[in-house]
């Protein structure tokens, strides 16, 4: 399914002189502060993020798994969804690809239909936390980590055919997050599944090409419940710089312990030149994978503060990998991730509007309430004009669920695929 240009079009008319007068209200209102609404609202036009392959269908947990009707069966299905995204948001414009359930049975085929969909391959991510069909070696008891030497080498393998496939695609990241860890006290011997793992990521950044970036990513937790070798941001810094100045680490919003101070993770990577990626979700207790914004859309905001902060201060910084990782157990996989991507623009908006210049100098001068005072003002800002004009100034819908729900997208997916199609690698 393709949403076509003239779809989009005739659903912005019921809203467009609405949203002008929103607009202009608003725009008008921020200019009047000194604020430059229209840069504002390009780099909101600008602003991309990656949909993880596996996430067009439906989520789960260990405990079960429901399924949606319609969900996409292959690859090719996979990114025609991404590119009904894309066309209503214009935020959804790349993916990226979970290796081995999304290995392309024909490249320039694959290739071709991302490009007419203007959909670019991000990160790709291995696989080591299930066991492949066929696989000679078992994780059950780790992987880039395992006390067993056929098993570490299985799992460099995997990676390095993980960047072989990426780079036929044009990807420039390997993305490598480990379930290895232990379940009881005296199972692992922490120094030496800390340096196995070590040694064998050097081992797979020795076959990244020139261009290519590693993110190491990390989790306190789950599926080894008494230690994870990748535990913290601390332990993927450590072992992005022993690989070297290509290696960085990645954050994963569900990826720490409740009430972390995961801005200021994020600024101490920035000003360090090392942090690589983000993937965005939402947590009540966990690693919930919740739709982005929906349980704490003031700490998002106060992340993104920091994220415009950095790169606006930190060239030593690259460009950040940007990618939504979440599980929608019981939505329909695509609102959600509209939803995801338009709390994610919200929050990237508000902290664009943070006089940072005022907040230095009340930091400097120790005035705590006049540093609350302009993160408030900036957070309780309605800013969803601004992304309503940047989504139509790139020919997108003012209003993508509505959008979506009009023009009956879920319906004819369930058409075109059946009520009982399963999505790869769920």
């Amino acid at each position: 399914m393709k949403i076509k240009q003239n779809q989009i079009q005739d659903t912005n008319k019921i809203n467009l002189q609405s949203h002008q007068e929103k607009f202009d209200f608003l725009s008008n209102s921020l200019i009047k502060t000194g604020t430059d609404v229209q840069s504002i609202v390009n780099k909101l036009k600008d602003f991309q993020v990656a949909i993880p392959s596996w996430a067009l269908g439906a989520g789960g947990t260990r405990f079960g798994r429901f399924g949606f009707y319609g969900e996409p069966s292959n690859l090719e299905e996979k990114i025609d969804d991404i590119g009904v995204l894309h066309s209503l948001t214009q935020t959804a414009g790349a993916v990226s690809l979970h290796i081995p359930w999304d290995i392309p049975s024909d490249y320039a085929a694959i290739k071709e239909k991302a490009d007419a969909l203007s959909i670019k391959f991000d990160a790709v991510n291995s696989n080591t936390f299930q066991d492949q069909k066929d696989a000679a070696e078992s994780y059950k008891y780790g992987s880039l980590s395992n006390t067993s030497k056929a098993v570490r080498e299985q799992a460099i393998q995997h990676n390095l055919d993980v960047i072989k496939i990426g780079d036929k695609l044009g990807s420039k990241a390997l993305t490598v997050w480990l379930a290895d860890g232990s379940c009881f006290p005296g199972q692992n011997n922490f120094q030496t599944a800390f340096q196995n793992t070590q040694d064998s990521l050097i081992d797979i950044y020795k076959g990244l090409p020139d261009d290519w970036k590693m993110l190491v990513e990390y989790k306190p937790y789950e599926p080894n419940f008494y230690s994870t070798v990748i535990q913290d941001w601390g332990a993927s810094l450590m072992l992005a710089n022993g690989c070297g100045d290509k290696a960085y680490t990645l954050v994963d919003l569900g990826h720490h312990l409740p009430n972390s101070n995961i801005e200021q993770i994020v600024s101490i990577l920035q000003l360090k030149g090392k942090l690589g990626g983000f993937h965005f979700n939402d947590s009540k207790y966990g690693d919930d994978d919740l739709t982005v914004g929906s349980i704490k859309p003031y700490a998002l905001f106060l992340i993104f503060n920091e994220l415009v902060y950095g790169m606006e201060n930190n060239p030593q910084n690259p460009d950040l990998a940007w990618m939504i990782d979440a599980s929608h157990n019981v939505k329909d996989p695509l609102e959600d991730l509209i939803q995801s991507l338009e709390a994610i623009q919200e929050a990237y908006a508000k902290a664009l509007l943070i006089d940072q210049k005022a907040l230095k100098a009340a930091q400097l001068e120790n005035d705590v309430v006049k540093c609350q005072e302009i993160l408030q003002g900036a957070y309780r800002t309605d800013v969803r004009p601004l992304l309503a004009e940047a989504r139509l100034k790139a020919g997108g819908a003012l209003s993508p669920i509505e959008a979506y729900r009009s023009l009956n997208v879920r319906s004819q997916l369930i058409t075109e695929r059946g009520k009982h199609t399963v999505a790869t690698g769920l």
